[in-house]
């Protein structure tokens, strides 16, 4: 049987919107598997706009969905019409877009609140007992979403490899047991059929990065 996996995007950028490379993984793996993929992304306008050369906000204004197009190259959805029952398993890559976007992380961290559509993707997909794969920053989603659930968002102690490693801390903070796991790895959490992965949380050559969103695609789509 063909894995029909939804993917939800929030926008194009590592700072403002969806990690090109995580998105880019994901897709290579879910085709390499065999699975019929959907994107979807919410038809709103971004938190902000970022100049990814100078690293700072401009006074631009872009839509989430119009963005996420970018990486989709035009074969995307409105988060709206995601139909849980018509798929297998949801993945959400990482970037900022996930803490801006999708959720007012960024701004608000453990206190924050989820975009409702994200939300009632994810309350869906867990649910119905189908595997949820997040990468990143994305666990926060299944930290807020899911309490006591078990995600890794990489290591708990900082480093130059391990830059935003405090995430782990607000994860345990919100309830959740964090797991450290190395770039390469994943946290398999078996009752709430939750995969995740550290990916660009962990300052690493961009093939482990690969090669460890490719095992958070294998395991999903194991319990799909």
């Amino acid at each position: 049987m063909v894995k029909r996996v939804a993917v939800i995007l929030s926008g194009c950028g590592v700072y403002d919107g969806s990690e090109v490379h995580e998105s880019s993984a994901v897709l290579v793996h879910l085709s390499r598997a065999g699975a019929k993929v959907q994107m979807f992304a919410p038809d709103v306008e971004q938190m902000h706009v970022v100049n990814h050369v100078e690293g700072q906000p401009t006074q631009e204004k872009r839509n989430v969905l119009q963005e996420s197009a970018r990486i989709a190259r035009g074969d995307i959805a409105d988060l709206a019409k995601l139909d849980p029952k018509q798929f297998d398993a949801l993945i959400i890559p990482g970037g900022f877009g996930v803490a801006k976007n999708l959720s007012s992380w960024a701004t608000e961290g453990k206190e924050c609140t989820v975009r409702p559509a994200v939300e009632t993707a994810v309350r869906a997909f867990h649910s119905a007992g189908k595997p949820l794969g997040l990468c990143c920053i994305s666990p926060v989603l299944a930290a807020k979403i899911l309490p006591g659930c078990e995600v890794t968002v990489g290591h708990d102690k900082e480093s130059d490899k391990w830059p935003y490693a405090g995430t782990a801390a607000a994860v345990k903070e919100m309830g959740c047991k964090h797991v450290n796991r190395d770039v390469g790895e994943v946290h398999v959490d078996a009752k709430n059929k939750l995969v995740t992965t550290s990916a660009f949380m962990c300052n690493a050559p961009l093939h482990q990065i690969f090669d460890g969103i490719g095992v958070m695609v294998a395991d999903v789509l194991k319990m799909a």
